[in-house]
């Protein structure tokens, strides 16, 4: 009984690792293109500014409960 708990650990950090991966990518995206668009509009740094931290609050918050599934499910 305790091999397969040490298994069922290991495949909620893979799972977790694999989870990462999407709002890392997310992360990067809406970063990169919020530089790009301030760069194209600066009178609109405000709004974009607020908009990219938005985006990024709601994407940390997938990869957070990406974080939590593993260990609540059992």
């Amino acid at each position: 009984m305790g091999t397969l708990a040490a298994v069922s650990g290991n495949l909620g950090s893979v799972a977790y690792g694999l989870a990462a991966i999407g709002p890392g990518i997310g992360v990067g995206i809406i970063f990169g293109q919020g530089v790009q668009a301030i760069a194209r509009q600066p009178e609109l740094t405000n709004v974009i500014r607020q908009n990219m931290l938005l985006g990024f609050a709601l994407t940390e918050a997938l990869a957070l409960i990406g974080f939590v599934v593993p260990f609540v499910h059992r």
